[in-house]
This record gives C-alpha cells, sequence and structure tokens, in this order.
C-alpha cells in the first residue's frame, strides 16, 4: 500500500517538527533518540471510527520501506505528541522494515536524500489486526474502509 488509495486527500496533516518538504529533524531519526514526530491532524470526517497511520520511504534501494503503522488510534484525536509511539499512542502499533514494533525514524544509507510520508487515514470501522503485524496484513485490513486520508512529506539525508 506504498500508493494512496483512490481517494482525495481531505484529512490535513502537519507536524510542528518539520515543515512539508523539509528536512526531518535528527530527534526524529536513527540518529538522534528516534522520537516519533508530534502530529496534527485536522479535517476528520464526522463518520470516521478510528485513525490510522503510515510512515514509509518510496526512495528505499528495493521497494518501499515501512517506518511505521499504527491503527485504531480514537477518530477525534487531533494531536499526537512527540514520542508517542512510545505507550502513550492510544492504538495498536505494527512490525515496521527494520522488525521493530513502533516507531522507526528515517535512517538511510549514506548518499542522496530520502522522502519520508507520514499519512494518517480516516477509517469507517476499526481495524481487526493484532498489535504487532506485519504491514501486509495492516494494509490488508484497510481496503473498503478509508474515508479520506492526508500526508506531511519530509526529507532526511546522512553524509
Amino acid at each position: 500500500m506504498a500508493d494512496p488509495p483512490p481517494i482525495p486527500k481531505t484529512l490535513q496533516v502537519s507536524s510542528s517538527a518539520y515543515k512539508p518538504g523539509e528536512p526531518i529533524p535528527k530527534q526524529h531519526t536513527c540518529d538522534g533518540p528516534d522520537k516519533s514526530p508530534p502530529i496534527t491532524i485536522a479535517n476528520v470526517p464526522p463518520a470516521a471510527k478510528a485513525l490510522a497511520i503510515i510512515m514509509d520511504d518510496p526512495d528505499a534501494r528495493d521497494r518501499t520501506w515501512i517506518h511505521w503503522t499504527a491503527w485504531n488510534l480514537p477518530a477525534a484525536t487531533t494531536q499526537i505528541p512527540e514520542g508517542a509511539s512510545i505507550g502513550k499512542l492510544g492504538g495498536r502499533q505494527g512490525l515496521t522494515d527494520n522488525g521493530d514494533v513502533g516507531y522507526g525514524g528515517p535512517c538511510p544509507p549514506p548518499g542522496k536524500p530520502h522522502r519520508y510520508f507520514l499519512k494518517v487515514y480516516a477509517l469507517s470501522e476499526p481495524l481487526d489486526v493484532p498489535a504487532g503485524a506485519h504491514p501486509p496484513l495492516f494494509f490488508g485490513a484497510m481496503r473498503g474502509k478509508v474515508l479520506a486520508w492526508g500526508e506531511h512529506v519530509g526529507t532526511y539525508v546522512r553524509r
């Protein structure tokens, strides 16, 4: 599910840590404490019953790399604080492509900048997916349940 669903972007997703298209601060990467960034969410449709998060890197060598999946966050969520992936999120989290559960921030090989897409989805119902699930199970459960989505994109480069 690297590509967004064929639904217009109507959610507003932002982060006070970095502006769209700008570098992600080291504190949200493997070169720092690797804390999930603060997230602000607006314009969630009234019919939404839950929210889900995906952070991915489409510039990874062989495929889109999954850095975070989280789901079943309350639909009324408008703010997710920095570091919330460490026990304060209010939903379930899945495996990253690093093999860890929770947030695994940007950590590209040295060289060119990579783009990181932080996507939030409004869902018509909570997902029946256990915590620690592999990304394909999570992505499959989302099919047909996305009411709206939005994204916030940052970059990161290691020299």
